[in-house]
C-alpha cells in the first residue's frame, strides 16, 4: 500500500498527512541542496561560457546523515545508477512492526552535461588532432591507387598471377612475412608513419577526455515511480506499508485489522522519519 494515496481508513489518512509533510520537507531540502551555481566551461568550438550546476555529493551527505540516524531500520546504503547522461542517487530503508513492513525510498534523478575545462590545452590538442586526421586522410587518398598497383606488382614479381580479391586475401592471410614486407614498403613510400600517427591520435583523444568536466542539472519537483523509470528529472519520496505472512508480502490488506499497538509503532516510525527530515 503506497502511503499518500487516498484511503477511507482513518489511520491511513493520519499517516498520509505525515507523509505529505515528509515529502514537502524533503523537497525543501532538495531545493536548498541543488540550488544551482555558475561555473565556467568551454564548448567544443573553444567558446568559454557559464553553465549552471549543483553538487550531487551534497545530496549524498544529506541521505547519509538521515539514514545514519534511523535506529533499528534496515538500510540500503546510498547508491548511484549511471545510464549515460542520466543518473539517479537514491537510498532505501525498511523496518518491520508486527506483520507489517514499512519501507521508504528517497531518490534524486538528474542529467549530466559534459563540457571541456576552460584550458588552452583543449584548443591545442584539438588542433593537433585535426591536423593528424587531415594529414592521414589526404595521404591515404593519394596513396590508394598507387598502393593497389604496388601490391599487384610485388605479387607478380614473386610468381602470383591471375588472382581475384578473395585470392589476394588468402595470400595475405597465409603469408604474414609477405604482407608485412609489402605494407612496410607502402608506409616508407608514403613518407608518413601511420602507426605513429594512430598512436598519437589515441593519446590526444584520451587527453581530451581527461579535460572534460561534468555539470549536473535537475528539476526540484516531486515525481512518481513511473516518471522516475521514464527518465524525468526530479525527486522521489515514497513510503509503503505491506502485510507480511509466511515471508510473502501483500500490498493489499485491510488496515482495520492492524492491531492498535502496531498502529502506534507504525505511527512512531513515520514520525521518526519526519523529525529527521526536518533537521
Amino acid at each position: 500500500m503506497r502511503l499518500g494515496t487516498n484511503s477511507p481508513n482513518e489511520f491511513i489518512q493520519s499517516l498520509n498527512e505525515k507523509i505529505v509533510d515528509i515529502q514537502n520537507s524533503f523537497l525543501e531540502k532538495i531545493l536548498e541542496i541543488t540550488k544551482p551555481v555558475s561555473t565556467k566551461v568551454m564548448l567544443g568550438d573553444a567558446t568559454i561560457t557559464e553553465q549552471k550546476t549543483f553538487e550531487p555529493d551534497s545530496v549524498r551527505r544529506f541521505y547519509e546523515n538521515l539514514i545514519t540516524n534511523l535506529k533499528d531500520w534496515t538500510i540500503q546504503q546510498v547508491s548511484i545508477s549511471n545510464n549515460e547522461d542520466l543518473r539517479r542517487l537514491f537510498t532505501k530503508f525498511e523496518i518491520k512492526e508486527g506483520n507489517y513492513l514499512i519501507s521508504g525510498h528517497l531518490s534524486l534523478q538528474y542529467h549530466v552535461l559534459l563540457f571541456y575545462q576552460p584550458d588552452q590545452r583543449v584548443v591545442n590538442a584539438q588542433k593537433e588532432l585535426a591536423d593528424i586526421i587531415d594529414l592521414t586522410k589526404n595521404e591515404e587518398q593519394q596513396l590508394s591507387d598507387s598502393n593497389d598497383q604496388l601490391i599487384l606488382k610485388r605479387l607478380k614479381e614473386i610468381g602470383y598471377k591471375d588472382f581475384d580479391h578473395q585470392k589476394l586475401f588468402e595470400i595475405f592471410f597465409e603469408n604474414n612475412e609477405l604482407r608485412d614486407r609489402i605494407f612496410k614498403e607502402i608506409e616508407e613510400k608514403s613518407g608518413v608513419d601511420f602507426k605513429k600517427m594512430s598512436d598519437r591520435k589515441k593519446e590526444l583523444v584520451k587527453e581530451l577526455d581527461n579535460l572534460l568536466i561534468e555539470t549536473y542539472q535537475t528539476s526540484p519537483v516531486l515525481i512518481d515511480d513511473s516518471k522516475l523509470v521514464t527518465g524525468e528529472e526530479g525527486c522521489l519520496c515514497a513510503f509503503d506499508i505491506e502485510f507480511v505472512k509466511d515471508g510473502i508480502k501483500e500490498g493489499l490488506f485491510d488496515p482495520r485489522k492492524i492491531p492498535d499497538l502496531i498502529k502506534k509503532k507504525i505511527d512512531s516510525r513515520i514520525e521518526e522519519v519526519l523529525k529527521l527530515i526536518k533537521i
